[in-house]
């Protein structure tokens, strides 16, 4: 921990950000600022096929809104750019020919057609398939003239045919793979782009990469990368590979396509559809951190600073971590309730203006303790307190009869309180509850039958916060517009 280290996230911007790719930034984040070190963004994008125009700018925009931040990368510079791979060909090929020189690579010059018909023989036949190795075995001066002609190939890894390579996982241990079990891999497309096996092996080991965060999907070529070290001679990074995100029903690892039936329930593992959602980066960042690994067998919640103190690669954990959205609503709760009331209204009020509200600040800084409590998501404020922000509120008549009562009965007991509030110097919590408990004690109902009536009269809805503190912000004139027509609606709906 007293060493800086050097780590990367590198994503491909072919789609939108989830969580997986989150976790992973977050991790890096979190070991670099512990160490001092550096963390570097670099964007993947040699799979031109997949790219997806404003996935970049989704990428940036979800990492800032996790609170994440780079030292070097495509939007802030440094000295290690560029940082995208499609502006770093000239340096990929040099490696790769410098691998053709030494015997640890060569052309392959087969076509689509050929490989698909090599492929299809050998399902036939039920065995793995392969690259059967047609062009390892040309003259190398043969395909050297080959390729100087300009004849299209692309560049393959020589793996050598005998032995076995151990890679290190820091969670799993040592990896051993019989080399014969392993395929020649292609490094550079026969558009002369390199595929992630070369180019991230030649970026990691440029920018001084010292330690490779990344997701568990690499493992399968987790061998590879340790042969074209190996090949290059260079010192192997601590490489992390980390544990996969399960489906809720921890049946099957979790995909982008999986969130159409997440979005039902108001949830998602795109990111930015988070922050729509309702959702608060801190308590993103909490469920995150979380999935994957733990501090201890009983704390849970943690703030960005928090993590950056106790965060350890050591307590990182390679089980499958299915998603729990329960506990990601858990953590928001948690996590609204930590905010002062100031920061909450602020990031209240967009939700509010979106649900076409006129929102006096003044008003809402009065309404946000009554909710506070009672809030999962920021989304749903509106519903709790729009009826703040309106001059009249439409309830239906049926709403406003009061429990085991006839709407004449409850008609008559709005009009009693309606007196009531009327006589009041002022309408507040201290001034008008006492009275209407009497009130409604005099009356012979629970306080519960009477409250309910002009909670719905007031606020429009049968749920609300509590309800003299809203009537208090209200104001007492419009209460008493309000409890005015409700009990109009009472009498005409009794006609």
């Amino acid at each position: 921990m007293s060493k800086p280290v050097v780590v990367r996230f590198a994503p491909s911007p072919t789609g939108r950000t989830h969580l997986g790719s989150g976790r992973t930034a977050l991790y890096n984040y979190l070991y670099a600022r512990q160490t001092g070190g550096r963390f570097i963004l670099r964007i993947e994008d040699t799979d031109q096929k997949r790219y997806v125009p404003g996935a970049e700018q989704e990428l940036i925009d979800s990492l800032h809104w996790l609170g994440i931040q780079w030292d070097e990368g495509p939007d802030v510079g440094g000295p290690n750019g560029p940082y995208y791979q499609t502006q770093r060909r000239e340096i990929y090929q040099q490696h790769a020919r410098w691998l053709v020189e030494h015997g640890h690579a060569y052309a392959c010059f087969c076509t689509s057609e050929r490989l698909e018909k090599v492929r299809q023989e050998q399902i036939k036949n039920k065995q793995n398939p392969r690259y059967d190795g047609t062009c390892r075995r040309l003259d190398p001066a043969t395909a050297e003239q080959r390729v100087a002609a300009g004849e299209r190939h692309v560049i393959r890894f020589k793996i050598p045919p005998e032995g076995a390579i151990t890679v290190r996982d820091q969670l799993r241990g040592d990896i051993r793979v019989e080399n014969s079990s392993l395929d020649d891999m292609i490094l550079v497309k026969s558009d002369g782009l390199a595929l992630y096996h070369l180019a991230a092996i030649v970026d990691d080991h440029l920018m001084g990469v010292t330690h490779v965060i990344r997701g568990s999907e690499w493992l399968s070529t987790f061998p590879l990368h340790g042969h074209i070290l190996q090949a290059f001679g260079w010192e192997r990074p601590v490489f992390i590979h980390l544990s996969i995100f399960l489906k809720p029903s921890g049946k099957g690892k979790m995909s982008k396509r999986d969130t159409a039936e997440a979005m039902k329930d108001g949830h998602s593992i795109f990111i930015t559809d988070l922050s729509q959602l309702g959702y608060l980066p801190e308590a993103a960042v909490n469920w995150t951190a979380l999935m994957g690994w733990s501090y201890d067998d009983h704390t849970e919640f943690f703030t960005m600073n928090d993590l950056l103190e106790k965060f350890s690669l050591e307590k990182l954990n390679p089980a499958p971590a299915a998603i729990n959205f329960t506990k990601l609503d858990h953590f928001n709760g948690l996590h609204i309730r930590n905010l002062a009331i100031e920061d909450l209204a602020r990031r209240i009020r967009p939700f509010l203006e979106q649900a076409g509200y006129r929102v006096d600040d003044s008003i809402l800084l009065r309404a946000v303790p009554l909710i506070r409590e009672r809030l999962v998501t920021l989304d749903e404020a509106p519903r709790w307190i729009g009826f703040l922000f309106q001059d009249e509120v439409f309830p239906a008549s049926e709403d406003l009869i009061g429990s085991k009562m006839t709407a004449q009965d409850s008609a008559n007991a709005a009009r009693r309180a309606l007196v009531v509030l009327q006589s009041l110097p002022e309408l507040t919590l201290q001034t008008a509850e006492p009275l209407m408990r009497q009130l409604a004690e005099e009356l012979g109902l629970q306080a519960g039958q009477l409250f309910g009536i002009l909670r719905v009269a007031v606020t429009g809805q049968k749920v609300s916060p509590p309800l003299f503190e809203s009537m208090e912000i209200i104001g007492k004139e419009k209460v008493l517009k309000r409890v005015e027509r409700a009990i109009k609606l009472l009498v005409d709906s009794n006609r």
